[in-house]
């Protein structure tokens, strides 16, 4: 067994659902954003008289609460900051993401730990020291350091050192982005973005009215950061914590990358971490939602290799509603379910995804239709089936299907 620090599994939670669903994968701190003032405007999000009960969920499992303020702030939006901060002390919440100095200055007025966001741009030790200095308790490194630099970095640092280890990547650095501003009107520095970059483009010649498409490529979307293959060379930097992108992604996805992650770390500090179990490990995050993946800038500059092929998601399968949880027996362990749409039969796989349950998945051993097992459960019939963890009324369930390449 290694010798090294275990680092934090930092998930992110656009909503109930998915802040339950990090939890129950295994992360060790959730960061989340309220309705204003964050880069995930376009998430779900909470309101502020939720963070009490976020709080709450988050110390009964033994989990850190961090909320992003890393938006830039207006000065009209100063009372409004106040409170949200003021909100966030009171209810407890561990740490507050932020870069603004306005938001710095709140933290420390309120006494809260505060870290700095990827959107400061961090590339070395000196601007780690000058945030240190103003009292940061961590800094998100930007995304363009490499694996070696971080090394250096951390060397030279005493605070904590925060890095993304999956999710999306941008064309622009850190994040700092001004194409949605141009074309729509919707900043990204606000948390408005709405990505045109993961489109199609093309090149027009005006004068002979001739027209191409930019190559193969989608050369302004990036594939999705992945680090799962080499894992074990981020875990022996001394990075303290490894954050997962996707407020705005699926229940799935944060099941997925958050359990997946958490095995990966897990396994490493038990010295059980394969080639063959990172390899798998790949094939089963490609099931969620990704552009393809990229090892980011950990050890060079991206090249051509590292733009998405296609727009939108290439995961290898997708669910498909198939109706919802009646009721739960707790003894006997059976999930009882109306089959609104599709069908389902034994053998097939699921999700069972509820703000409250979180995100379950689950192969379907038998079905009892009346009480006899049955080889098919059809539209508008009501079914058991056994499920070991406890599922509520009203909870979604969706069958898994492969994608056809």
């Amino acid at each position: 067994m290694t010798s090294k620090k275990k680092p934090e599994l930092l998930a992110p939670a656009g909503d109930w659902t998915m802040l339950n669903t990090a939890i129950q994968s295994g992360a060790d701190a959730i960061y989340f954003g309220v309705k204003n003032l964050n880069m995930r405007a376009k998430a779900n999000n909470f309101d502020i008289s939720d963070l009490t009960e976020i709080v709450s969920v988050c110390k009964k499992n033994n989990v850190d609460s961090h909320l992003t303020l890393n938006s830039i702030v207006f000065e009209s939006e100063l009372d409004e900051l106040d409170q949200i901060i003021k909100s966030a002390k009171n209810a407890g919440v561990d740490m507050i993401i932020c870069w603004d100095p306005s938001v710095i200055i709140k933290c420390k007025e309120y006494n809260i730990p505060f870290c700095i966001s990827t959107q400061a741009s961090i590339s070395n030790s000196h601007a780690v020291r000058y945030y240190e200095n103003l009292g940061a308790k961590r800094v998100v490194l930007a995304r363009e350091c490499t694996l070696e630099k971080i090394i250096e970095i951390r060397k030279k640092s005493s605070i904590e050192i925060e890095a993304f280890v999956h999710g999306a990547m941008c064309i622009a650095v850190s994040g700092r982005c001004f194409m949605s501003h141009e074309i729509f009107g919707k900043s990204a520095n606000r948390g408005e973005c709405i990505q045109p970059c993961r489109r199609e483009y093309e090149i027009v010649d005006k004068d002979d009215n001739y027209s191409i498409v930019i190559g193969e490529d989608y050369v302004l979307s990036p594939k999705d950061l992945c680090t799962i293959e080499f894992i074990d060379k981020l875990i022996e930097s001394g990075i303290d914590a490894f954050k997962i992108e996707g407020r705005k992604r699926s229940p799935e996805y944060i099941a997925k990358t958050v359990s997946t992650y958490r095995d990966s770390i897990d396994k490493y500090f038990s010295g059980l971490l394969t080639l063959q179990e990172k390899q798998k490990y790949v094939e089963d995050l490609k099931k969620v939602y990704n552009r393809g993946f990229s090892p980011g800038f950990y050890f060079d500059t991206p090249g051509g290799e590292s733009y998405a092929g296609t727009y939108g998601s290439i995961a290898t399968t997708r669910k498909v509603y198939v109706g919802k949880i009646l009721n739960y027996y707790k003894k006997s362990k059976v999930a009882y379910l109306k089959i609104e749409a599709d069908k389902i039969s034994p053998g097939d796989s699921i999700y069972i995804i509820g703000s409250t349950t979180g995100t379950i998945e689950l192969k379907v051993s038998e079905i009892f239709y009346n009480d006899n097992a049955v080889t098919e459960a059809n539209k508008g019939e009501n079914v058991t089936i056994f499920c070991d963890e406890r599922v509520r009324e009203f909870d979604k369930v969706y069958k898994i299907v492969n994608v056809d390449s």
